[in-house]
């Protein structure tokens, strides 16, 4: 049995401390939202109300937060709310790694994204350059670079579009027409696939690796909306035909080293 510290249990968070209350771990969970703390708490979850920003960490117990052998962090960019994304992100996670450290954390699992990779119309891996075309995505290669620099026993993992639960793939384009784009190749991954690559992280003690998260097929992205938006009750969008800006993600890494299998390899099917 061993502590575990979540910061950031939201909507990818709170399902990935369910699932290791079950397994049998202690976990500290942290949230920006007092109405939270409650439900937390019901999960079997050490809930603490935290908020890192770039000019330090608030809270309640923040010491007691971060006793623990390992630390997940998730906490996104938030770049469409923050102009000054590229700043601010890297220095908040600085803070957190800072902490972490302070406290004796030994392992850390960084949730990144593949949006790091930009579009580089092709297949991308591991090894491909980072080149990101977004001020979020370079505020997360800078993340990265530091969560590297704190331990090269630290584990980055790279999420596709993170699709499931209350977040309906089928409403991001949901009656929009003339979408562009639309035979570009789309990289999702479940959330259900998310939580259980950082479990199978966890359990393999994967240190030290950097993995991409992605389902294995790469369906067009005006089949995939069409498609969901119908299952989900919305006005399906149209799209202009092309595939211009796009990259298609190789999960084979993670398949091959962690010998994952995913509960939803085809993103139809979500």
């Amino acid at each position: 049995m061993n502590r575990i510290a979540i910061m950031g249990a939201g909507w990818l968070g709170r399902p990935l401390g369910q699932a290791l209350v079950k397994q049998g771990h202690l976990v500290n969970a942290s949230t920006t939202s007092p109405e939270k703390m409650i439900e937390l708490k019901a999960d079997g979850m050490a809930p603490y109300l935290i908020k890192a920003e770039a000019s330090g960490i608030t809270g309640t117990d923040v010491d007691d937060f971060f006793d623990a052998e390992v630390l997940i962090l998730n906490i996104p960019p938030g770049g469409r709310r923050n102009p000054n994304v590229e700043q601010d992100h890297p220095r908040q996670i600085q803070q957190i790694l800072a902490k972490a450290t302070k406290s004796g954390v030994q392992k850390l699992v960084f949730i990144s994204s593949t949006s790091v990779y930009g579009n580089t119309n092709e297949r991308v891996t591991e090894e491909t350059p980072t080149q990101p075309s977004t001020a979020s995505g370079r505020a997360l290669v800078a993340a990265e670079q530091l969560v590297q620099q704190q331990s090269g026993a630290n584990t980055i993992v790279r999420m596709s579009g993170l699709v499931g639960g209350e977040r309906q793939a089928g409403r991001f384009f949901a009656g929009k027409k003339e979408v562009p784009n639309g035979s570009a190749p789309i990289n999702f991954i479940h959330r259900k696939d998310a939580v259980q690559v950082i479990l199978a992280i966890l359990e393999q003690k994967a240190w030290g690796e950097i993995f991409n998260a992605c389902a294995d097929e790469h369906p067009e992205k005006a089949v995939f909306y069409a498609a969901q938006a119908k299952k989900q009750g919305y006005e399906p969008p149209t799209f202009l035909p092309g595939k211009s800006n796009y990259k298609i993600i190789s999960n084979q890494k993670l398949k091959q080293q962690l010998g994952y299998k995913f509960a939803y390899p085809n993103p139809m099917e979500f």
